[in-house]
């Protein structure tokens, strides 16, 4: 009798709690949510993170306040995001900083793969390959024989160690064998500097910074790190199309809500997000900085991020490439 008591207790308490859960995110969010942005203002991960923040605004008719935390690559303010409440009231925009550092940090205040409840990709932006004009090369494949000609004598810049600049150089050099000598800068302020002097020669910036550079002709562009073209750019060809098979190196943005946030609240703001990135103005902004847009569940969400680590890991071990 007492087993028959304490199993239709527990029972009860299952039930009551399973209601708890399905009120507090039907009501969800009745207060205003902390939207953390791990980068200085007016990057691309601020600027996305403002679109998504005042769409989702609208929506739930609730404030979404972006928190900008910059700090080690992005480390400090996903850190304070791993650390807050898992009640859907704080998220935080990742992009692709956040698989590399992963593998590039001896030690994070977090773990990438437990600390987090993935809830949506938000859109993908390429890098593009560029050289100074004086460069005496018209495609990736005369890029790479002058690289092997000068036995590595050929130089590039990037934003700094462990940057998705520097990593997606690394993964040319990995599958061309071009031996590309890494400069790297205090930002990619300074690079570009170098590379339109002709101090330097080679970088793969960001399209959205490298677009003003490309349209003046102080850069040449050779090549997009996309699997496909940009609307942005569809005369410029993916690096995989030009004797480089399987080479992607694209910059991704996603959002991420503390470990053990509820599947309903997670679910609610997947959906939200969703019918955000479908919307045509909010399409229009992204593609104005070269981003497309990517619908995906939580689990895909999940899936991708899991993927991006173990591919930059190998990338950064076979590279030998450490940050202080």
């Amino acid at each position: 009798m007492r087993k028959v008591f304490l199993y239709g207790s527990a029972c009860v308490l299952c039930i009551f709690s399973t209601l708890s859960t399905l009120s507090i995110a039907q009501s969800y969010p009745n207060r205003p949510v902390r939207f953390i942005a791990p980068f200085a203002p007016g990057g691309s991960v601020d600027i996305v993170a403002r679109i998504l923040s005042q769409k989702l605004s609208d929506t739930f008719s609730t404030q979404f306040v972006v928190d900008n935390r910059p700090g080690a690559g992005s480390v400090l303010g996903v850190g304070i995001a791993s650390n807050a409440a898992a009640d859907g009231y704080t998220i935080v925009l990742v992009s692709v900083a956040f698989a590399i550092n992963e593998s590039i940090h001896k030690k994070l205040p977090y773990d990438a793969s437990k600390d987090f409840s993935p809830v949506s990709l938000v859109a993908s932006a390429p890098n593009l390959l560029v050289i100074n004009p004086s460069l005496p090369v018209g495609s990736i494949q005369e890029l790479v024989g002058l690289a092997k000609q000068t036995k590595g004598s050929l130089n590039y810049a990037s934003a700094g160690t462990g940057t998705p600049t520097h990593l997606a150089a690394e993964l040319f050099n990995a599958m061309t064998g071009a031996g590309l000598i890494h400069i790297p800068y205090r930002g990619g302020g300074p690079a570009f500097v170098d590379v339109i002097s002709g101090q330097v020669k080679v970088m793969f910036p960001g399209m959205v910074s490298a677009m003003p550079h490309v349209k003046s002709k102080r850069l040449k562009v050779l090549g997009i790190t996309s699997a496909a073209r940009s609307k942005a750019l569809p005369d410029v060809a993916p690096i995989a199309e030009s004797g480089i098979p399987g080479y992607e190196a694209v910059n991704w943005y996603a959002v991420l809500a503390p470990a053990k946030t509820s599947s309903e609240i997670v679910s609610k703001l997947n959906g939200a997000i969703r019918k955000i990135l479908e919307m045509p103005d909010v399409q229009e902004v992204l593609a104005r900085d070269g981003a497309d847009p990517i619908l995906a569940s939580p689990t895909a969400t999940k899936n991708h991020i899991t993927l991006e680590i173990s591919k930059w890991r190998k990338v950064i071990r076979d590279s030998n490439i450490t940050v202080q």
